[in-house]
């Protein structure tokens, strides 16, 4: 009889999950009420819960804490499929979770995401891409950065810490963007790990005659003005005491 037991009490918890999963998408409740019960399920890794989970990422009112519960079930599979979501929100909590799991198969799906249009998807991809520490996420990075933009800038960032030579090579080719920011991370980038050849052009930028420029927002709000000539000069000022050491 013990034995019995055993054997059906998984499917009678099973069971009884299945009215809870349900009132998970009651409209009748709160928001609130179906948080929690998304809470409740925190840990579940039975199909039934994955399957609720991947259907309340789609509802701006559980897509946060499904994203979480997706993650720590482990369920990589939906989560990748919600980066093709309509809904930019759900596209970027896939993004965020995904990164957790650092694994190479996934680097082609983040860097797509990475050039999303919507800028809070592309931003969690990228920060996503940016916890590897894989050599193999490097081209991607690479390739970000080298398309410059807000996105580009922030891998070069990320490059810089995980291979500075690459990171001194896409400087020297971004420092001739029009783009008054890849020019700023490119003088920063050269600041920390560039030489003696970059001083020439590194004191045009510093001698020019209009060296105070500004930059529009990029999606996060008001950019100060960026003094391009100043950046210059402090980056030739760091690459002299680092060489002469």
């Amino acid at each position: 009889m013990k034995h019995i037991l055993i054997v059906l009490a998984p499917a009678l918890l099973g069971a009884a999950e299945l009215p809870r999963l349900e009132q998970l998408f009651d409209t009748k409740l709160s928001p609130a009420e179906r948080a929690n019960i998304c809470f409740e399920l925190r840990g579940n890794s039975s199909e039934e819960v994955i399957g609720a989970m991947a259907r309340a990422i789609e509802n701006p009112a559980l897509l946060s804490c499904a994203a979480d519960n997706l993650r720590i079930a482990k369920a990589v599979e939906p989560l990748r499929q919600a980066l093709h979501s309509s809904n930019a929100q759900t596209r970027a909590a896939a993004a965020r979770e995904l990164g957790s799991f650092q694994d190479v198969a996934l680097l082609k799906d983040l860097n797509a995401a990475a050039h999303d249009p919507n800028l809070l998807v592309a931003s969690n991809a990228l920060g996503a891409l940016a916890v590897y520490r894989d050599p193999a996420v490097l081209p991607y990075l690479g390739a970000l950065a080298a398309a410059g933009g807000m996105i580009g800038d922030m891998a070069l960032e990320r490059i810089l810490e995980l291979d500075p030579q690459l990171a001194i090579s896409i400087a020297r080719r971004l420092i001739q963007s029009s783009q008054v920011s890849d020019t700023l991370y490119a003088i920063r980038t050269m600041a920390r790990a560039g030489d003696g050849s970059d001083l020439p052009q590194l004191a045009r930028i510093a001698g020019a005659a209009e060296d105070v420029q500004t930059q529009p927002s990029r999606g996060f709000g008001f950019m100060p003005p960026i003094n391009l000539a100043r950046a210059a000069q402090s980056a030739i000022a760091q690459i002299k005491t680092r060489t002469s050491e």
